[in-house]
Parts: C-alpha cells; sequence; structure tokens
C-alpha cells in the first residue's frame, strides 16, 4: 500500500514512536506494533493533527483487536469534510 494517507502515518510511527519501517505493514493490527495502550491513543491523536480531523471512536478505536493500519487509512480517507477541526 503506498498512499500519502500510509506514508504520513507510517512517518508519525517512525519518528514519533521508534516503530522500525519494516514492521509498519498496511494489514498489520496496531496492538502489534509493540505500543502500549497509553501509546496507541497518543498515536491516534498525532494521526488526528497530522490531518486536522478528528476520528469518532465509534469509528476507530485502537484498542479494538484487528484494527490496522490499513483501516485506520480508510476511516481518514473516508471522513466527511465537517469532521475537519477548525
Amino acid at each position: 500500500m503506498s498512499s500519502p494517507t500510509f506514508e504520513t502515518i507510517s512517518t508519525i510511527l517512525e519518528n514519533d514512536f521508534q516503530v522500525a519501517r519494516a514492521d509498519i505493514q498496511p494489514d498489520r493490527p496496531l496492538v502489534e506494533l509493540g505500543l502500549d495502550s497509553l501509546a496507541l491513543m497518543e498515536f491516534v491523536f498525532a494521526v488526528e493533527d497530522a490531518f486536522h480531523l478528528r476520528i469518532p471512536e465509534d469509528k476507530l478505536d485502537p484498542r479494538e483487536a484487528g484494527i490496522t493500519l490499513r483501516r485506520m487509512c480508510e476511516v481518514i480517507e473516508q471522513a466527511p469534510p465537517q469532521a475537519m477541526a477548525t
């Protein structure tokens, strides 16, 4: 998967959370990236800030089993314009 959204998320993981680039795969569950629950929430906040939007918890709870980077990209790319923070 190579999209601007995935690349931005990958850069956040690599630079801010010290996740090895080799571990950043689209279908890898977020819980397998070696981040504890607090770091997972901080990661979601960092992604929201990078894309200037807020992701409702019902769309994406990073602690939920099976949420992947691909799913995170889909949620961001499908966010309605009103989800954009002002």
